[in-house]
């Protein structure tokens, strides 16, 4: 087990010696990451694993813990989302291996040099993970953007007569 993250490894070697990295990597590191978020304070909490499993497929297995700060595009306030991911990434060296895969496992196709970086699969996890349309679940609307309810409305009408001015017209 290893707790630095190396930049890049050799993929089919550490799925030979079922290497595993553990540790933290701070959010500000991954930087297409940090141009989804509101702030790029904290830190990603990560285990990795690679291995094969009961039918020869080589996998590396992608545990992440992250809080990431994501603003509302219900409020446009800032919020904390906790991300969790865990997920099985199948290792192809080219798109045909694919349809060998499990159907519960992502590919992810290893450059032909073998090489793999871990810090980009963990940013690509996170990406994957991160809601299309951000939205504080404890948020409300601006009363300014909600108007009226309708009981508000249905109140106005009884007392606001719009034939009051014509029945003043017709007076006078």
């Amino acid at each position: 087990m290893s707790v630095t993250l190396p930049e890049s490894v050799d993929a089919w070697r550490m799925v030979s010696a079922r290497r595993s990295f553990e540790g933290e990597v701070p959010v500000v590191a991954m930087k297409r990451l940090g141009g989804a978020l509101a702030e790029t304070d904290g830190t990603a909490r990560y285990e990795l694993d690679f291995g094969r499993d009961e039918f020869g497929t080589a996998y590396l297995d992608v545990r992440v813990q992250v809080p990431l700060t994501l603003t509302c595009q219900r409020s446009l306030e800032t919020f904390v989302l906790p991300v969790t991911v865990d997920s099985r990434l199948g290792l192809i060296r080219s798109e045909r291996d694919e349809a060998a895969l499990p159907p519960n496992v992502e590919p992810l196709l290893v450059a032909d040099d073998s090489k793999l970086s871990l810090l980009d699969v963990i940013e690509d996890e996170l990406l994957l993970a991160l809601p299309l349309v951000p939205v504080n679940p404890d948020s409300t609307l601006p009363e300014e953007v909600t108007g009226p309810t309708p009981e508000e409305i249905s109140s106005e009408r009884r007392t606001d007569n719009p034939f009051a001015v014509l029945r003043e017209l017709k007076k006078n």
